[in-house]
C-alpha cells in the first residue's frame, strides 16, 4: 500500500468512524445506564434489587466476554468481519426490542421490567463480545501517534452529540407521559445506534498490519499467565484497576438516591445526564491534552480522583442543585476510563496482543463486576451513606496504587518476550 493511500484510507475511517462515534453517543445518550435507565426501572418497581442487576449487567456483560472473545479474535485476520458481521444482530437488534419493554411498561410493569433486562443483557454480553475487535480494529486502521487525536476528537465530538441528545431527553420526560416518553427515547436511541453502525461498516479495514494468531485454548491459557507472571508493571495495572472497578459500584445508585431523597423530577434527571455528559467533554479536552503530553496513567488517576470526590459529595449531599457537581464529577471521570482506560493497556504491548492484554484488564472487571453490584445493593438498602462511603475509601485505595506502584507504561521498559 503506498503512502498516498494510507493517507487516503486515513483520512477515510477517521471520518467514518468519527461519525460512528458521534451517532452511536447521541443515540446511546437516550438509554444512560447512570441516570435514563435508573429512573425508568423506577416507575416499573420499589424494589432496589433490579437497579442492582443493572450494574451486574452493564459491567460484567461488558466486561466478562472479552477474554475469551480475544482468543477468537486474534485468529481471524479481518476484524471488520466480527466488528459489523456480529455487531449488527449482538449489539444493535436489542436496542430496537427495549422499545417493547417502554410500550407494554404502564400495562405489565413486571413484564416490562424483565424484558427490559434481557434485551440490556443481549445488548452488553454482545458488545463485550465484539469489543476486543473493535479495538484490534482501531489500533490496525490507526497508527500510534494517531490513536489518541482520533479517540479524543471523536469523544469531544461524541460527547457534544450526547448532550444534545439528553436535552432532548429532558425535553421529552418533561412533556411527555410515562410510558410514551420513553417509548420515544428507546426509539430515537434505537435508530442512531443503527445508523452509527452503517458508518462503522464503512471503514476501510488494511490487511496483513496485524499478525493473526492461532493457539488452542491450553496454549492461549498459559500465554494468558505468562504475561501475568512476566509483565510485573501490567499485572499490577490489573490488580489496582480491579480495585478501582469496585469501588465504583455504587455509581448505579446515585440517581436513585437522588430520587428518593429529594424526589427529583423526571425532567431533572434529563438534566443530570446533561451535566455528565458536559463533563466528559471538559474531560476529553484536558485529560486527552494531558495524555498525549505526560502519558495515560496521569489522566486515568485525575479521573479515579474525580470519582472518589463524586461519591465523598453524594455521601453529604445536602441539596439536589448539587448532584449537578456529582454528575460532572462523574462525566470527567467516565472521559478517560473511555479513552485513557482503552489506550494505556494498548501501550503495554504490541499491536498484535491488543485484544489480549485488553480481554484481561476488562474480564477480570467483569468477574469483580458480577458481585459488586450485589453487595452494592444491600448496602443501598441499609443505607446511602454507607454505600457511597465505603466507595469512597476502596476508590482511594486503588488511587494510590495506580499513583505509587504502576509505572508509566509509554516509558517504562515491557519486559514479556513475545
Amino acid at each position: 500500500m503506498t503512502h498516498q493511500n494510507k493517507d487516503k484510507n486515513y483520512k477515510w475511517n477517521f471520518t467514518f468512524n468519527l461519525l460512528d462515534v458521534a451517532t452511536f453517543m447521541f443515540g446511546s445518550s437516550f438509554i444512560s445506564t447512570t441516570t435514563i435507565i435508573p429512573l425508568f426501572v423506577s416507575k416499573l418497581t420499589t424494589s432496589l434489587l433490579p437497579i442492582g442487576l443493572i450494574s451486574v449487567i452493564t459491567s460484567a456483560g461488558w466486561f466478562l466476554p472479552q477474554l475469551f472473545a480475544a482468543r477468537i479474535t486474534e485468529g481471524i485476520p479481518r476484524k471488520k468481519r466480527i466488528v459489523v458481521g456480529w455487531g449488527l444482530f449482538l449489539e444493535r437488534l436489542p436496542i430496537w426490542m427495549m422499545i417493547l419493554s417502554a410500550i407494554i411498561a404502564k400495562r405489565s410493569p413486571t413484564i416490562a421490567l424483565v424484558l427490559y433486562l434481557f434485551f440490556l443483557a443481549w445488548n452488553t454480553i454482545g458488545s463485550g463480545i465484539i469489543a476486543p475487535s473493535w479495538m484490534a480494529l482501531l489500533a490496525k486502521i490507526f497508527s500510534p501517534e494517531r490513536r489518541g487525536s482520533f479517540l479524543g476528537t471523536s469523544m469531544f465530538i461524541g460527547v457534544g452529540t450526547g448532550a444534545i441528545g439528553s436535552a432532548v431527553s429532558a425535553w421529552l420526560l418533561k412533556n411527555l407521559e410515562f410510558p410514551t416518553s420513553f417509548v420515544g427515547l428507546f426509539a430515537i436511541a434505537a435508530v442512531f445506534m443503527t445508523i452509527s453502525w452503517v458508518f462503522l461498516a464503512l471503514t476501510r479495514e488494511p490487511a496483513g498490519e496485524v499478525e493473526p494468531r492461532n493457539q488452542d485454548w491450553q496454549a492461549y491459557w498459559k500465554d494468558l499467565l505468562r504475561i501475568l507472571k512476566e509483565d510485573h508493571n501490567f499485572r499490577r495495572y490489573v490488580v489496582s484497576n480491579i480495585i478501582i472497578t469496585i469501588g465504583a459500584m455504587g455509581t448505579g445508585f446515585i440517581t436513585i438516591s437522588a430520587i428518593q431523597r429529594f424526589q427529583v423530577s423526571d425532567a431533572t434527571v434529563g438534566l443530570y445526564t446533561l451535566t455528565m455528559l458536559i463533563g466528559q467533554t471538559v474531560g476529553n479536552l484536558v485529560l486527552g491534552w494531558m495524555a498525549d503530553c505526560f502519558g495515560h496513567k496521569l489522566s486515568l488517576e485525575i479521573s479515579v480522583l474525580s470519582l472518589m470526590i463524586a461519591f465523598i459529595l453524594a455521601l453529604i449531599m445536602p441539596h439536589p442543585a448539587l448532584y449537578y457537581v456529582v454528575y460532572a464529577l462523574l462525566g470527567i471521570n467516565f472521559s478517560s476510563v473511555i479513552v485513557s482506560g482503552m489506550l494505556v493497556v494498548w501501550e503495554f504491548c504490541d499491536t498484535s496482543r491488543v485484544p489480549t492484554y485488553s480481554g484481561l484488564v476488562n474480564t477480570s472487571r467483569g468477574i469483580f463486576g458480577l458481585i459488586a453490584p450485589l453487595v452494592a445493593t444491600q448496602l443501598a438498602g441499609i443505607n446511602y451513606g454507607i454505600l457511597f462511603g465505603i466507595c469512597a475509601g476502596l476508590t482511594l485505595i486503588g488511587l494510590v496504587l495506580l499513583r505509587l506502584w504502576v509505572k508509566e507504561p509509554r516509558w517504562h521498559k515491557k519486559v514479556v518476550k513475545e
